[in-house]
């Protein structure tokens, strides 16, 4: 009898358990539609730093850093690049005052001087990254269209798909051009600010090859197959030569790290190894260092840049 009593009981609080589980699942639905209606739909709530910097990027002093990073194809916003710099700075003033032995300010002075040298470096060496990501596309950007023409789509829709299936950068730029010619711009004219936007030699012939197409007719799939097979054979022939001048590439990167690295190792090992340099004599022997060494530097790069 306390059995059947028991088993009923359990079954009963079991049916209950459910019921109010039920209900709490049904109240959670309720609540997250409410709180859902307080953001903005697919949005999610942001850190203070975020907002921050999402404001930071939408000013004028940023524009410019962001056309900046865009051509050396370096995918930060500014307000993410500045906070790289800043960590950098404070990094390496701690590296500065432990193994020089500096103060804090002439540490954190130097450290701003040093990362405001690497930012115009870095911008020196990639100057013209976003080029030639866009260069390496192209080929498959030729193929595309001559596939889609020769399949009977128009150039636009074949500027909408090559817009769709491409990575970036080239996907930004011809989503740009399909824009511009869905707003009423003629053909020409947009290929004309294509080209304003990408100074490359590359480009030009291509916009060429489809601006004379355009007005002289022709088997413009075929054209394009040709130029992709071309551009596909450059491309082979420039990793070739990327393969083979690696080292002395490197090399210019090695040669001016390592006397730096070599002072800081010297100078944590003997106290007091770099006091001559802050003399007028180890002034002006530093500065010929400095010049030399980037002297080599950029002589090294410009033995090893080879164009196809």
């Amino acid at each position: 009898m306390s059995e059947a009593i028991l088993m009923t009981v359990a079954i009963f609080t079991g049916f209950i358990g459910i019921y109010y589980f039920l209900e709490y699942r049904a109240t959670k639905k309720v609540w997250r539609r409410k709180v859902e209606s307080w953001y903005t739909y697919g949005q999610k709530r942001k850190s203070f730093i975020v907002v921050l910097g999402d404001r930071f990027d939408q000013t004028p002093f940023a524009a410019k850093m962001e056309s900046k990073l865009k051509k050396s194809n370096i995918g930060l916003t500014p307000s993410e690049f500045y906070g790289l710099l800043f960590v950098g700075a404070m990094a390496l003033t701690l590296i500065i005052s432990n193994v020089l032995n500096m103060g804090i300010m002439v540490s954190f002075s130097l450290s701003l001087l040093a990362v405001q040298g690497i930012q115009i470096l870095l911008f020196i060496v990639r100057s013209n990254k976003y080029q030639e990501q866009l260069n390496r596309q192209l080929s498959e950007i030729c193929r595309m269209l001559a596939n889609a023409t020769r399949s009977g789509m128009t150039i636009q829709q074949g500027i909408d798909l090559v817009a769709k299936e491409m990575a970036y950068p080239a996907s930004e730029e011809f989503k740009r051009l399909s824009q511009e010619m869905r707003l009423g711009v003629s053909f020409e004219r947009a290929m004309i600010q294509l080209q304003e936007r990408v100074d490359s030699r590359d480009f030009k012939l291509f916009i060429a090859t489809l601006q004379i197409q355009k007005r002289a007719g022709g088997n413009l799939s075929e054209v394009l197959e040709e130029m992709s097979i071309t551009l596909e054979e450059r491309k082979i022939l420039q990793q070739t030569i990327q393969t083979m001048t690696a080292e002395q590439r490197y090399i210019a990167w090695i040669l001016p790290l390592m006397p730096i690295l070599l002072i800081f190792i010297m100078n944590s090992i003997m106290e007091g190894f770099i006091d001559p340099l802050f003399s007028l004599v180890g002034a002006f022997l530093l500065a010929i260092f400095a010049t030399s060494t980037i002297i080599t530097y950029f002589l090294i790069k410009k033995v090893t840049n080879i164009r196809v």
